[in-house]
């Protein structure tokens, strides 16, 4: 990986650099954040912040091209991943388009989903949480606070979150269009973390009546099924019952995936024909891809979402255009700010 050697790198994979499953090997646990912190703090880094979603997996590092090589061998590290299959997808980005990349990132522009606005509050976990662990200083927190002003910006001034563009909402929108009405739907949501909620949030907006949680945590499904008046059960009782639902809505943070095609067999058997929708939106996968195969399932994941939510991007077009230029600016006058606090012999 040759680099320049620019006083701030951003190092990203993401959906335009890897597959959805290929996505899934460099998600990383809170354990394996921790351990990316702790391999930079040895190496001696001093400004560093780790971006880990469904979607990407980005470190934005103050320091000069041996600082961007540590940080990636870091990420190597934590993740697991072999060097060849990481430095496949993995770009760098040096200097004053790190900057404009991450206000662009933040803004929702770079998304698999253009204009969603679940990113933007990613991004403020994730600052929020190299701040508390010390891991930035003038550079990198001039740069993000900048950057979170100006996509708030963007949105209230230019069109890109025409639509109200979330993960919750286009799934729901998914199921709307396979079914019409949803009155009589009854769907099955696995997972009670952030996409959990807004797709319940969602599906009950749409007039949903019957939705059922479920998580590995049976406490964490009531407490959500009783905010919207649902069932709740375990995530084993979840699984048992899979055949009583129309839709069920993968949210879940799995190690592998929770429905086979041996499996949704069964489960079909036993609806006597009437057919399954199952709408994924893990990384990795909670519902195995060959159940596109089996016979009255029908699968879509986050890649067949986009598609869907970008079908109407031409309109807004214009929008991001403007949106894009705009930050652009602002990142050239941030990244200007920022310069002044470099001092190399601190790293």
């Amino acid at each position: 990986m040759s680099i320049p050697a620019p006083t701030l790198v951003a190092l990203s994979a993401t959906h335009h650099t890897a597959g959805l499953d290929d996505r899934a090997t460099f998600s990383l646990t809170p354990e394996k954040v921790n351990e990316f912190y702790q391999r930079i703090r040895e190496q001696g880094l001093k400004e560093a912040v780790l971006l880990t979603t469904c979607n990407r997996l980005e470190v934005y590092v103050v320091g000069d091209e041996a600082a961007a090589l540590h940080a990636r061998t870091a990420l190597i590290k934590a993740s697991g991943v072999q060097a060849e299959k990481l430095d496949q997808h993995l770009r760098p980005i040096p200097g004053l388009r790190a900057v404009e990349h991450l206000f662009d990132v933040v803004a929702g522009l770079d998304s698999q989903m253009v204009g969603e606005a679940e990113i933007a509050g990613q991004v403020k976990d994730a600052y929020a949480d190299a701040l508390a662990r010390g891991m930035t200083s003038a550079v990198l927190n001039r740069i993000f606070q900048r950057a979170f002003q100006a996509a708030a910006w963007a949105r209230t001034h230019t069109g890109i979150s025409q639509g109200q563009v979330s993960l919750g909402n286009v799934a729901v929108d998914m199921v709307q269009r396979v079914f019409g009405s949803l009155a009589e739907t009854r769907v099955l949501v696995l997972g009670t973390g952030e996409v959990g909620q807004q797709v319940v949030q969602a599906l009950v907006s749409r007039g949903v009546a019957q939705v059922s949680v479920a998580s590995r945590s049976f406490e964490n499904a009531r407490l959500l099924a009783e905010e919207f008046s649902g069932a709740s059960m375990s995530l084993v009782d979840a699984l048992r019952q899979t055949q009583n639902h129309d839709v069920i809505i993968g949210c879940a943070t799995v190690e592998r995936a929770l429905l086979t095609p041996e499996e949704m067999t069964v489960v079909l058997q036993q609806r006597q024909g009437r057919p399954i929708l199952l709408v994924d939106l893990g990384v990795p996968r909670n519902f195995s891809r060959e159940n596109r195969a089996v016979e009255g399932a029908y699968l879509y994941d986050l890649d067949d979402l986009a598609a869907v939510a970008n079908a109407n991007l031409n309109a807004r077009l214009a929008e991001v255009e403007r949106a894009r230029q705009s930050l652009a600016e602002k990142a050239a006058r941030a990244w200007s700010a920022a310069n002044q606090f470099y001092q190399p012999e601190s790293l």
